[in-house]
């Protein structure tokens, strides 16, 4: 993906134009880092899992993919993009309602254009989670594949830019993390792998660790700013419904009561990281009541079905059993919370989105 090529120009009139041309691209690139009058974010960078992937897996060798229809269905063309819904997602919503711009791109996309790269992108992957080995289950990019994928992009970013002003952006810009539901639902409570040599607590703490060890690296790398997503009420996903909450596909509160705890364990976290790295303004984001809220009293928010996906039955179908065989897609996505049994709708993200900014509102 490189951007810059080294050119051989043959007259002493053209190297002055040559001059010219590198100073007014130099002069865009710095306006393009320097923060809005309004104190927007000069860019946005997203890390985790489906919650905030934007196609990734569309480029690497994994089951774990929604790069066909029905997903993309509402999106922009009506095309799919490897998002895991029928629209834009969390990630893209941010950095829409921070001024940078209306979708945030994956990082793995080959046709990313300098401009692309300095307003932020995408090194989520869907299937990920923190405890290295969730990721190894679907073939899928771990945090620590992020992470590297992270530096390749600031030293793109310094090649172009400089040092400093590479410092500067990544310090001015918001870096937003969201994960570890498939740590829950996808291994703990669905393989033998963790769950019989940790117990609930346990394993809660060992995804403690490698989120601070994330946290601190992605720290080191300069970001100051890095909201971090809680766990959602897991429970409550169509699937788990189905997999665990009985005949009445009642919400699984043993996975939810996971979620709770992993999240009353990460809030200190982030308050000791704040109070142990000097310039860190870290930011605990909660998702789980939010999505709750909408799950409890749809009605508020105009949803019509809070227990089933749009996609086929709803029950299961989620990645590659959500496709354009599938014999039922519901007409209207937006009265649904879920598009598959696994993720939510356009609509909801956007709702939920609503409630992630205002936490973070006091950063920019």
């Amino acid at each position: 993906m490189a951007f810059l090529s080294p050119i051989i120009l043959p007259s002493s009139s053209s190297v002055r134009v040559s001059v010219i041309i590198l100073f007014i691209l130099l002069s865009h690139n710095v306006a393009a880092i320097t923060l809005s009058k309004n104190g927007t974010a000069p860019a946005v960078f997203a890390f985790g899992d489906s919650i905030l992937d934007t196609g990734n897996n569309d480029y690497i060798v994994s089951m774990s993919k929604s790069n066909f229809p029905p997903y993309g269905r509402d999106f922009m063309g009506g095309m799919p993009t490897g998002r895991f819904s029928n629209g834009r997602v969390p990630s893209d919503f941010v950095a829409e309602e921070l001024g940078v711009k209306k979708v945030l791109p994956a990082y793995l996309d080959p046709n990313l254009q300098l401009q692309d790269l300095l307003t932020g992108v995408c090194f989520a992957s869907g299937g990920s989670g923190y405890d290295p080995l969730t990721p190894k289950l679907q073939s899928v990019l771990s945090l620590s594949d992020q992470l590297d994928l992270f530096k390749e992009y600031k030293s793109k970013i310094n090649t172009a830019i400089g040092n400093e002003r590479t410092a500067t952006l990544l310090s001015e810009s918001l870096f937003i993390l969201s994960i570890g539901t498939n740590d829950l639902a996808i291994n703990y409570f669905s393989t033998p792998l963790r769950s019989a040599h940790y117990d609930i607590p346990a394993y809660t703490d060992l995804l403690l660790e490698v989120a601070s060890n994330f946290l601190q690296e992605l720290y080191a790398l300069g970001a100051r700013v890095i909201g971090v997503i809680s766990m959602p009420p897991i429970g409550c996903v169509p699937a788990q419904r189905t997999l665990d909450g009985g005949i009445e596909r009642a919400c699984y509160e043993t996975e939810n009561q996971a979620a709770v705890l992993f999240n009353s364990k990460l809030s200190p976290l982030i308050d000791s990281l704040n109070k142990r790295l000097p310039e860190a303004q870290l930011i605990y984001i909660d998702i789980y009541n939010p999505l709750l809220s909408l799950i409890q009293d749809p009605a508020q928010y105009a949803f019509e079905v809070v227990d089933k996906g749009c996609c086929g039955t709803g029950t299961v179908e989620s990645g590659p059993l959500c496709n354009k065989d599938t014999p039922v897609i519901c007409n209207d996505a937006s009265k649904y919370i879920f598009w598959d049994s696994f993720h939510p709708t356009e609509t909801a993200y956007r709702i939920l989105t609503s409630a992630i900014l205002k936490q973070i509102d006091k950063f920019f």
